[in-house]
């Protein structure tokens, strides 16, 4: 069996001549006019839109995609106004692509222009590790879905929906399972369970994100006090959108590559839908937790996984960044990176406090797991994980050394 991944392909268009520069813009121009008509005129159906559209000089692939998209924008993007930054919208007609290793740029495609016989090929530039995707769309092994194409001042970037199938990934015998947790101060830690222990941990530092979305919020804060330009506002929230897209891709591509040194590795991730719901530590916190995009990179971390041929698990999430990997009992977080397990016949004392987690995450998939280990008078129904869910009982502090200390992972 196999199931569909979805990608896109972005590739830059070579530098046009002046007369298709001219046509290209035109194109742009005429697109957009017809976009904020369509939209100023409170169209909310195809029917609707098309009679906005039909009279202007754009390819019908174009108005095509216009008949689609307008409708969403305020059923399903709540939009109240449009920014004059859209980008070309095509529907999939327009995916019509050339090769040939003579040209120097050996990829070109057909832009459509309105009426018969207008159309132009024009060279791209792709993305070098993207090429097996451009042939498997000129083999038709792939689908092409949505076209986009975006003018960034003096050049043009086009963004090309794919979908093409790949195996499903199939249960492995004697399975290495590695757990994901997703936080702050660590973006993404990673660790495979062998027979129960721990085994070469991955973090991947949220230190650069963090940094990203506070200079964004502050930035983007400043010029709506100063009343800036709608233009301005919208191409530095472009800019740090586009960064921190880079570090998930980035950071998900690690967590992949990282799984896959294992032998017969299963990804294991957590259930948030639960916890997302019920987090609530003020509106300062609430901020910065939800501005993480968990279940981005948790897609992105699939997405790979599933093209990789790895199968993945979504575990419960509750307690798992207070219970002790190694016994399963609660213990606490004395530190943000330190987690401690108080009981004197656990060999655990000191722990990294993410790797901690993430291997709970990755012994959670045990099909005959509990989401809490049984303790006697203990309420183990579906909890969402935050401070307000710890046990009441008196917990003694152990006294013996520690034997996993924070440094155990240092390099």
């Amino acid at each position: 069996m196999s199931e569909t991944v979805t990608k896109t392909l972005q590739a830059m268009l070579a530098t046009p001549t002046a007369g298709k520069e001219q046509r290209l813009q035109r194109l742009l121009d005429t697109y957009r006019t017809a976009l904020h008509d369509a939209f100023d005129n409170g169209a909310d159906t195809m029917s609707a839109v098309n009679d906005v559209v039909t009279p202007y000089d754009l390819p019908y692939q174009a108005k095509d995609a216009l008949k689609s998209y307008v409708p969403k924008l305020r059923s399903t993007y709540n939009a109240e106004e449009l920014d004059g930054d859209h980008p070309i919208r095509l529907v999939n007609r327009a995916a019509t692509f050339d090769y040939s290793e003579e040209r120097e740029h050996g990829f070109v495609w057909q832009v459509p222009q309105p009426g018969r016989g207008t159309n132009f090929w024009i060279p791209l530039l792709i993305n070098p590790e993207q090429e097996s995707l451009w042939f498997d769309l000129l083999s038709e092994d792939a689908k092409a879905g949505e076209l986009r194409l975006q003018r960034h001042r003096t050049s043009w970037e086009l963004h090309v929906t794919v979908e093409y199938p790949v195996e499903e990934p199939t249960d492995p015998d004697n399975p290495t399972y590695i757990g994901f947790d997703v936080g702050e101060s660590a973006l993404i830690t990673g660790c495979a369970l062998k027979r129960d222990v721990p085994r070469k941990p991955l973090l991947v530092s949220g230190s650069q994100a963090r940094h990203l979305r506070k200079e964004m919020f502050t930035t983007l804060r400043r010029l709506q006090l100063r009343d800036a330009a709608e233009w301005r506002v919208d191409e530095r929230f472009g800019h740090y959108q586009n960064a921190l897209t880079d570090i998930v891709e980035k950071a998900s591509r690690e967590s992949v590559e990282y799984a896959q040194q294992f032998k017969n590795p299963v990804i294991v991730l957590e259930d948030l839908s639960y916890i997302r719901e019920q987090l609530d530590y003020g509106k300062f916190m609430n901020r910065r937790l939800h501005a993480w995009a968990f279940a981005r990179i948790q897609g992105r971390i699939e997405d790979k996984a599933t093209e990789a041929g790895i199968r993945v698990e979504y575990v419960n999430a509750a307690y798992t960044s207070q219970t002790c990997h190694a016994c399963g009992r609660l213990g606490r977080r004395s530190q943000q990176a330190e987690f401690v397990c108080s009981h004197e016949d656990c060999h655990i004392s000191e722990f990294q406090a993410d790797i901690n987690a993430a291997a709970n995450i990755a012994g959670r998939a045990n099909p005959w797991g509990e989401s809490v280990r049984w303790e006697p008078e203990r309420d183990d129904s579906l909890q969402d994980g935050s401070a307000r869910d710890s046990a009441t009982v008196h917990r003694e502090t152990s006294e013996k050394s520690s034997q996993m200390t924070l440094a155990a992972y240092s390099d």
